[in-house]
């Protein structure tokens, strides 16, 4: 080709390599080794026809033979520095030598001009994905995954998807499981082979646990030394038989895009993890087949109860005088019609943890969370019903549900059904249906109790317990009684916390009152480090959908959840991400030190060393405050929520004051 027509792509200046070096450049996306030896300048292909091994990266040695060679770095393999052949001996013919000219001190490569890409596997799958309604992936890009990884950079570059890179795998799959979690939609983590895949574990039980989709792309060694125990080599389908409801290897011949629509028809109908397998050599291989979509393969999603289990649940809710709702995480997408049921019998509403801030704490019949870390409002109407109405509730052994009452338990999940112990009457059906076929046949029975007012009496006595607990505060750290206080207040009605495990956590069910807030939690799992990589799948969220735009992120931790994944904070610096974390610092690993002294074990190895928190968020790029009195809270707080990208709030607690 005449060298006008060759695409000139400056490398290097003359006096980035000396005399007798070699160096690795890049021209477009073409690696390439560049040496410098005689006095003449020389490129050729980078690539070591052994293993790829990089030539750039290598040196200019003198051989036996007494002439100088590029020695490959990887396993001695000679070629000459400025024509590229071998010394002979064996079968290479050669490195490619690219056209070079020098200009003004200025080094030039000659290329051809770049090619139209020609489509991949992993094109067509990334297209199925979106096509999915797949709008955001986290992930880590690396050696095994780079074919998919440019698919998905393709999608990026058309606006059809997001990425965000992040500094721990796990923090992928907790984003993705929250970012599930919060939408029903699946988000994509992705990752290379061996322990790129294996970090995600955890992430993806939280999910699996939860119910939460999430589709996990895990890239894998080369098909050709699948089994042997080549580098990075696990059996990854075997890894993943027990967290995902589907994992398969993508080979040169499956049917992708039939593959990808059913690893998405499952993370959404089963509320699941879907995993795909995908060999580096797979990735890259060329395909013309069209892209997989959903058209005609989800079903709505109503499931009516029998006309039986209706009128049997009719009949024992208008018989009961004092009955309680408990809402559950289960009937988050339907809250607004078991708050109106429970309107119209006077019954107070119970959360689960899990559920907390499903029915604000401002509603007069909302009674706080119920169990371990609830409230004494929540407990008392336990005792006091006579007929349980548990709607999502799946009665974890945390929640406190007295099984020894009428109980009439409502779930699309039949195995939820009765799982632990017998209930009065286990209605299979979608909730928001049953609400909608009961309501217009119940109503509050004559001579029962005004409940509302015994909610506004109960909510008195608690809120009056609070403040007095306030003056218990020692030197030794704030009170968490006061950072939830101040944060009940400050904290935008509309804002979304995740929260993460430990006392914090607990802290945060008893003290914090929500008031329309959206609350995420390791809620099965309970894996410390939760809230953080949460918070990222959360903001995302706010971009990706139009019902969460504008809404503010506020994570909640303690010093030892935010250790777990504390450089991701520089992840949401780096794509600006409106998210506060707020830190509750006593260096302790407090929740433990409690259940030591609780099981009468000598407290062991639960205090921690840390640094100045507030520091490392400033140092990261982000805000930081530290607050060591409580009369500090609310400026600080205040500030960092009003921040518009990432801030952080480390305040000094009491690990005894919970």
């Amino acid at each position: 080709m005449d060298a006008q027509n060759f695409d000139w792509i400056k490398v290097g200046n003359v006096d980035d390599l000396p005399e007798g070096r070699v160096k690795t450049v890049t021209a477009r996306t073409t690696s390439i080794c560049l040496s410098h030896f005689d006095g003449q300048w020389a490129a050729m292909e980078n690539h070591c026809p052994h293993q790829r091994g990089p030539l750039g990266e290598g040196s200019i040695e003198k051989g036996a033979d007494g002439k100088c060679w590029i020695r490959c770095p990887w396993h001695g393999w000679d070629f000459d520095p400025l024509t590229g052949k071998p010394p002979g001996g064996h079968e290479d013919s050669g490195q490619t030598v690219y056209p070079l000219k020098v200009e003004g001190g200025e080094i030039f490569v000659g290329l051809e001009p770049e090619p139209d890409h020609e489509r991949t596997v992993t094109d067509v799958m990334a297209e199925t994905m979106v096509n999915w309604g797949v709008k955001r992936i986290f992930g880590m890009v690396g050696h095994s995954n780079l074919g998919l990884a440019d698919a998905i950079r393709r999608q990026v570059a058309k606006g059809k998807l997001g990425y965000i890179g992040i500094r721990h795998e796990g923090a992928a799959a907790f984003a993705a499981s929250a970012y599930g979690k919060l939408t029903g939609k699946p988000a994509g983590c992705l990752t290379i082979a061996g322990p790129g895949a294996t970090n995600l574990l955890t992430g993806l039980w939280d999910a699996k646990v939860d119910r939460a989709p999430v589709l996990a792309l895990t890239g894998q060694v080369q098909t050709q030394v699948f089994g042997p125990g080549a580098f990075q080599d696990i059996d990854l389908k075997s890894a993943f038989e027990s967290v995902s409801r589907f994992s398969q290897p993508v080979l040169s011949n499956s049917k992708h895009a039939e593959l990808m629509s059913l690893a998405l028809k499952t993370a959404l109908v089963e509320r699941d993890v879907a995993n795909l397998i995908f060999p580096d050599d797979v990735q890259t291989l060329l395909s013309e087949k069209e892209a997989g979509h959903p058209q005609g393969r989800l079903s709505r999603v109503e499931v009516t109860p029998s006309s039986e289990d209706l009128n049997e649940a009719v009949q024992l809710i208008n018989g009961a005088k004092r009955p309680a709702i408990v809402l559950g995480y289960g009937a988050k997408d339907v809250r607004e019609k078991v708050i109106a049921l429970a309107e119209k019998l006077d019954a107070p509403v119970l959360t689960t943890f899990k559920g907390k801030g499903l029915i604000p704490d401002t509603h007069p019949l909302s009674a706080g969370v119920l169990g371990r870390s609830g409230t004494p409002i929540a407990s008392w109407f336990m005792n006091e019903a006579d007929l349980i109405i548990s709607l999502g509730s799946s009665f974890s052994n945390h929640t406190g549900i007295a099984p020894y009452k009428p109980i009439i338990q409502v779930d699309f999940e039949r195995m939820q059904l009765g799982k632990f112990h017998p209930v009065t009457l286990p209605v299979w059906g979608e909730i928001g249906t049953f609400c909608d076929a009961v309501s217009g046949q119940v109503q509050k029975p004559a001579g029962a109790p005004d409940q509302t007012v015994e909610v506004a009496e109960r909510w008195a006595i608690w809120r009056d317990e609070k403040e007095r607990r306030l003056v218990e505060e020692r030197t030794s750290g704030i009170h968490s009684a006061a950072v939830f206080k101040a944060l009940t207040e400050l904290c935008p009605e509309d804002a979304i916390i995740p929260v993460d495990v430990g006392n914090n956590t607990y802290s945060f069910g008893r003290y914090f009152e929500p008031r329309g807030q959206r609350i995420l939690m390791s809620g099965y799992l309970g894996s410390i480090g939760f809230s953080l990589p949460a918070a990222l799948g959360a903001w995302c969220a706010t971009q990706d959908f139009d019902a969460y735009k504008g809404r503010k992120v506020i994570s909640i931790s303690g010093d030892g959840g935010f250790g777990q994944y504390a450089m991701e904070f520089t992840t949401a610096v780096k794509y600006g991400m409106n998210i506060t974390h707020i830190l509750l610092n006593n260096s302790e690993l407090g929740k433990i030190s409690k259940e030591q002294r609780s099981g009468e074990w000598p407290v062991w190895e639960t205090n921690l060393t840390n640094p100045s928190f507030a520091a490392f968020a400033r140092l990261c790029g982000g805000q930081g405050h530290r607050v060591t009195e409580a009369a500090e809270l609310h400026a600080a707080i205040a500030e960092a929520i009003a921040h518009d990208g990432p801030s952080l709030v480390e305040i000094v607690t009491d690990a005894d004051l919970v």
